[in-house]
């Protein structure tokens, strides 16, 4: 008995595409350069049509390109976001270069039911609102909706928000350091606002995080929204059983 058993082209096109996707992300093809489709056949004992439909999977995911005379290229990578610590970006993304932060809007406002009972406030309770655009080396990753309890986020208002991810500064200011987080995370296509700040066609891939931190005390001081380009990130940790 063949103990490969047959399976439609997709199939078999999707495997050859997930385990490229990993050699992509890992940046395995230190040139920029894939092997040529017959030897990525031979590679995976696949038909030379199975391949391609593989790299058309990848090329539509804005991965790789394909030109004639010169082959499949990388064009784009995925930076790991570990969730194995409670960090901030730039933390995370220290490697892999440089993160800044655009606050484009900021303020007080009222805590509506829901954002109020996340941080454990009355509703109509003060809060603040911090809207980042953030980007890793000068190109657009995610767009960051933060809310803080007024007396932790008015002192945050008057920190460089620009240089520093907030839980840095959240820990000097409340004097304490972050205890643990809890997160939730989901496939979102961008509405038109997201879609023309972070430079991605209308309903483009996002991945949405909804994260709410406490500190060490156990004290909910933010809760964050944010949406990440799908094409730019790829969220990665390690579980023990």
């Amino acid at each position: 008995m063949d103990p490969q058993p047959r399976r439609p082209r997709a199939d078999r096109a999707r495997q050859i595409a997930d385990a490229l996707r990993r050699q992509v992300l890992d940046g395995d093809f230190t040139d920029g350069v894939l092997p040529d489709e017959r030897l990525l056949g031979r590679e995976f004992d696949a038909t030379r049509n199975a391949v391609r439909e593989a790299l058309e999977l990848l090329r539509a995911d804005g991965l790789i390109e394909r030109s004639p005379g010169i082959g499949t290229v990388v064009v784009a990578r995925k930076y790991p976001h570990g969730l194995n610590r409670l960090m901030g970006l730039a933390e995370t993304l220290h490697e892999h270069g440089e993160v800044s932060n655009e606050v484009r809007t900021s303020g007080v406002l009222a805590a509506t039911g829901v954002i109020a009972d996340r941080l454990g406030l009355k509703a109509g309770a003060a809060i603040v609102c911090v809207e980042r655009l953030r980007r890793l080396n000068g190109l657009p990753l995610s767009l960051d909706l933060t809310y803080l309890p007024a007396d932790v986020g008015e002192p945050l208002l008057a920190e460089d928000l620009v240089h520093n991810d907030v839980f840095t500064l959240l820990e000097r200011i409340c004097g304490q350091p972050l205890g643990r987080a809890e997160i939730g995370m989901e496939a979102v296509n961008a509405d038109p606002h997201v879609a023309a700040v972070l430079d991605l066609p209308r309903g483009g891939a996002l991945l949405l995080v909804e994260r709410l931190t406490r500190l060490a005390d156990g004290r909910p001081v933010d809760l964050e929204f944010i949406r990440f380009r799908g094409d730019r990130l790829t969220m990665r940790a390690v579980l023990d059983r």
